[in-house]
């Protein structure tokens, strides 16, 4: 019971497939106090850059708007227009600052979740209208931190902006008595330097914000045990059916070699263990190739079919070895036994001569030249080390 328990409990990471498909569906770490960060910085960094040009067009525009137009105040249907002129003067005058805020508003994203479009976020899901649910997550662990951070972030901004304005409460008060040409530069100093101030602030409240929001999508994805086991079934497929279609895969080749063998020139023996069935085409091939091979009741299938075919059979222990143990199936032999091979298919050659005209019958070849690195047997005899005393003692 404790078992099954722990299979259900969410204690695994995420896979990659589930945040694969969780991007897919939208849902990846969001953290809005970066995004309000990288607003703001893009904003101070605008007004930094383009303060000038900005002051010297709002003067202009207020004078423009300020000053009386005799021509105006007896042509009522000119004061339209000439609003609708003064719009757009600032509209023009502030685009590209409000260019930069829509751009930076829209790729701030980013950083955090990298590229991502989905349309799943925009469907209706009625699920959330469940009270209930609504109940759990207005309580919940994100609701609390979320209620932490307004706080925070209230307790930071607050009294930084109270800070700035006490330590310059007699600059603030000054900017009434000022000319508007004084007074809109000192001003712009004195929200420049509390704009500085509160970006630190907010600076500290991505830094806490940005983690907590990746430990919290991760802790939501995180998967059961059973999860993970069903996903790899999914993924990598069934055990047992995976077993199936390898035997299944396995039985097709076996077929596919033995019908080989009735085409094969000669088959190499061990005489028991392995059996080796080799073919060779002058014009299309470059060496002997291994048709078929097999150990103990395969290799007796294959010297079977043989038979059956009258493909001649040779007993030659080392090579037969040495065979099966280095040549794939369907590759060419190694060069190491080209001269031992050749000997085997002269051998082949000479008997089927013998069967069709007759005269003297060829001999077997014996003590083929197998070298003792190909021969898995002699690699065993070279591999063990003699006995301590078998060292001769001179007296």
């Amino acid at each position: 019971m404790a078992e099954e328990d722990s299979d259900l409990e969410k204690t695994e990471s995420p896979s990659q497939r589930k945040l694969d498909k969780s991007r897919e569906e939208g849902q990846v770490a969001r953290s809005r106090e970066l995004s309000t960060f990288m607003v703001l910085l893009a904003g101070g960094a605008g007004l930094w850059v383009m303060g000038t040009a900005l002051g010297q067009g709002l003067l202009r525009l207020l004078h423009e708007g300020l000053t009386l137009d005799r021509r105006l105040a007896f042509q009522t249907e000119q004061l339209l227009p000439r609003l609708q002129e003064l719009s757009s003067a600032v509209l023009l005058t502030f685009l590209p600052f409000l260019v930069l805020l829509l751009l930076v508003a829209l790729f701030s994203p980013l950083l955090l979740n990298g590229w991502l479009f989905s349309l799943k976020p925009l469907q209706p899901n009625f699920g959330k209208l469940d009270p209930l649910k609504g109940i759990g997550r207005m309580f919940s662990g994100n609701s609390l931190m979320e209620l932490v951070k307004a706080i925070g972030k209230s307790i930071i901004v607050g009294g930084i902006g109270a800070w700035v304005v006490w330590h310059n409460r007699e600059a603030v008060l000054q900017l009434v008595s000022e000319p508007a040409v004084q007074s809109i530069p000192h001003m712009s100093g004195l929200i420049g330097w509390s704009f500085a101030a509160i970006m630190l602030g907010m600076l500290l409240i991505v830094a806490i914000d940005v983690p907590f929001q990746l430990y919290e999508h991760n802790k939501k994805l995180k998967m059961t045990k059973e999860e993970v086991r069903q996903e790899a079934k999914e993924t990598e497929g069934d055990p047992q059916v995976k077993g199936r279609i390898r035997s299944m895969q396995r039985e097709i080749a076996r077929r596919r070699m033995m019908s080989a063998i009735p085409s094969a020139d000669v088959v190499v023996t061990n005489p028991t263990h392995y059996a080796v069935a080799l073919k060779y085409s002058e014009n299309r091939m470059r060496a002997p190739t291994v048709v078929a091979k097999g150990s103990h009741l395969l290799a007796a299938k294959i010297k079977e079919i043989a038979t059956e075919h009258n493909v001649p059979i040779l007993e030659a222990p080392p090579l037969a070895r040495a065979l099966h143990q280095h040549c794939e199936l369907g590759g060419a032999i190694p060069e190491a036994l080209y001269t031992a091979v050749a000997e085997v298919m002269a051998y082949v050659y000479q008997l089927r001569r013998y069967q069709k005209t007759g005269g003297a019958r060829p001999r077997r070849p014996h003590d083929l030249p197998v070298p003792p690195e190909l021969d898995p047997a002699q690699k065993n005899i070279q591999e063990i080390p003699p006995p301590a005393d078998s060292q001769s003692h001179v007296p």
